[in-house]
């Protein structure tokens, strides 16, 4: 076996076995995994049952807040990424690993497929329960696995964004509030209300930021109306994030890990 195929084999292993831990540090954190699904369901409830019947949208409002919801959740769920990464940048998993040849860069490969299987579980179960509400989506299987697809795309930028600013923070409670932004851009999109209804600078806004496009795709998708430019536009927002995080969030970890 050439030396090439060595290292590939042992990159390998080393991204398997911390994407393995991760994991099972996620089912072990209960706490954080209830509230990734409980926030967006209590959202949902929310928005559709008390403040659904006062807003206008030209179709029946869960149908229209269900994409809205679906991204909130993998927001809470790619946000407790950072809190992961700042815990172990801060209790000494990265000290421990420099003694070990294993690459330490693979903790936010680990991190970032753990963020993955969180928000696969906690956007099946939102989705579930929107059809219990009456949520009665038109999409095929191939625009089923269209949503699947956008909705991976956008985890992963946002799993690796929140793994960059995890890096960054010096305890997890900054990772916390790092992660806010994150977390607030849904409410400034078509998540809950079309754009038009909003003041003309708070709609310019929301009609040009990365998330109402993505959100509008699901939407389209889902509902069985045109996709227009939207769905171009999230893939270009989508992929160029993840592009930039990516970047980001290795580079800080190799400048932090050396220090």
């Amino acid at each position: 076996m050439t030396a090439a195929h060595t290292g590939f084999a042992n990159a390998l292993s080393d991204h398997l076995t911390l994407i393995g831990r991760c994991v099972r540090l996620t089912r072990r954190n209960t706490e954080t995994l209830v509230m990734s699904i409980a926030l967006p369901l209590l959202m949902m409830l929310l928005f559709v049952y008390v403040f659904g019947g006062a807003i206008t949208t030209g179709t029946a409002y869960l149908d229209y807040v269900v994409p809205g919801i679906v991204l909130l959740c993998t927001g809470y769920g790619a946000a407790s990424t950072a809190m992961a990464v700042t815990n172990d940048m801060t209790t000494g998993m990265i000290d421990r690993l420099r003694t070990l040849p294993v690459r330490g860069s693979a903790v936010l490969t680990g991190h970032v497929a753990a963020s993955v299987v969180r928000n696969a579980a906690s956007t099946t179960i939102v989705v579930s329960a929107a059809v219990a509400l009456g949520f009665r989506p038109s999409a095929t299987v191939v625009e089923w696995l269209l949503v699947a697809g956008l909705l991976l795309l956008y985890v992963l930028a946002l799993s690796w964004l929140a793994a960059g600013l995890g890096v960054i923070a010096k305890s997890v409670e900054s990772a916390s509030a790092l992660t806010f932004v994150m977390l607030f851009l849904p409410y400034l999109s078509s998540a809950f209300v079309p754009t038009h209804t909003m003041p003309a600078f708070l709609g310019s806004i929301s009609e040009h930021q990365p998330i109402t496009p993505v959100i509008e795709t699901v939407r389209a998708l889902l509902t069985g109306t045109p996709v227009g430019d939207n769905g171009l536009l999230a893939v270009l927002w989508c992929t160029g994030l993840l592009a930039a995080s990516v970047a980001f969030a290795t580079w800080l970890f190799r400048r932090r890990a050396a220090a």
